[in-house]
């Protein structure tokens, strides 16, 4: 073999110059649009027609690209994950249904990107916020996903600081420095007292969950708010939306004089817990006293009578905050406050107008 035809079949010198990293900037103007209608094509979601979808999505195909794989590069992460750190008891979360849902929601959307989701429970705020910092120095994770939003939440201004992409999972649709999805508890609960207002009742009981809960304290204000309007009295007991708490607080109301006619419970497995405990005093449900879940799965559906609950898709709510997340990742600095479906009221065998006087 000549010295030529040696050097021919030797591969190219690769350059000196890195390679330039591809962003989303880099998608929109090869395929002419805006960076927003980039972020809507790979989200899935509607705002741009089918040909300028599928025009972005060839683009990126082609220059290897996807949102997550973009955002890594310029802030350096070291794995493909997303964090979720909860300050709640194991034990409680091991029972709760919504929170089963949410998980399977935020994970099915983030494995179509091959993302890993990452959890952590802890102890209290001050430990989820600790983890935060090291997660942030380790470059663990490339978002967050912020739950059990408080009332004066420290922890979103904290992630704006250390510059993780997160979303908040609550809060109540306003400005913040962190995008969130949101869902109108305030509206939900006014329909809940409006229906048993309908239905002729007058004393309630309320049990309700962590006070400190923005979602808890949004629907405390709707009571407030509207039960004067509606003619109706309503005593809150809060809870830690254990089933223990909720079976206790039932407890108290029902031996409470003059005893509510209905009670509201913030979530369904306290619902559960309160059929168990009327059922032991021998208080009758529907005829005696209404129950009524502000949660709805399949718990509410398997009781005798079945509960009347507010329905939520929360699988759906978990896949959308996942989605926000790609969006927030994909698009650092923007920031905006996605509101979730309001919860609709299902009537089923728990509830009935207030026996005669």
């Amino acid at each position: 073999m000549t010295e030529q035809s040696a050097a021919s079949t030797r591969p190219p010198a690769a350059s000196s110059a890195a390679p330039a990293r591809v962003t989303s900037a880099d998608i929109a103007r090869i395929a002419g649009v805006s960076v927003s209608a980039v972020s809507l094509a790979f989200n899935g979601r509607p705002g741009i027609g089918d040909a300028t979808r599928q025009r972005i999505l060839d683009v990126a195909r082609d220059l290897n690209w996807r949102p997550l794989r973009a955002a890594r590069a310029l802030k350096g992460a070291a794995n493909e994950a997303v964090g979720l750190v909860i300050a709640r008891p194991a034990r409680t979360l091991g029972v709760e249904p919504f929170f089963a849902h949410i998980l399977s929601g935020l994970q099915s959307r983030l494995s179509h990107d091959g993302i890993a989701l990452q959890l952590l429970i802890v102890e209290d705020t001050a430990a989820e916020i600790a983890t935060y910092r090291r997660w942030a120095a380790e470059h663990r994770v490339d978002g967050l996903v912020l739950l059990d939003l408080v009332v004066d939440d420290p922890r979103p201004a904290v992630v704006a600081e250390l510059g993780v992409p997160a979303v908040m999972l609550g809060g109540h649709g306003e400005d913040g420095p962190v995008s969130s999805v949101w869902v109108d508890d305030h509206a939900a609960m006014a329909h809940v007292l409006e229906y048993l207002a309908a239905l002729g009742h007058r004393d309630l009981g309320h049990v309700s969950g962590v006070a400190e809960f923005q979602h808890t304290r949004r629907r405390l204000d709707a009571v407030a708010e509207h039960a004067p309007d509606l003619g109706v009295t309503v005593r809150s007991i809060p809870t830690d939306f254990s089933d223990a708490q909720g079976a206790a607080a039932t407890r108290r109301l029902l031996m409470s004089r003059p005893r509510p006619t209905a009670i509201v419970y913030d979530s369904d497995v306290m619902a559960v817990a309160g059929l168990a405990v009327a059922a032991e005093m021998g208080v009758r449900v529907p005829q005696d006293v209404s129950v009524l879940s502000f949660d709805d799965s399949t718990l509410t559906e398997m009781t005798h009578p079945s509960v009347t609950a507010l329905a939520r898709d929360t699988y759906e709510l978990g896949a959308l905050t996942a989605a926000e997340l790609l969006r927030v990742v994909a698009e650092p600095g923007v920031v905006r406050h996605v509101q979730g479906a309001t919860p609709e009221l299902v009537v089923r065998g728990s509830t009935a107008p207030p026996a005669a006087p």
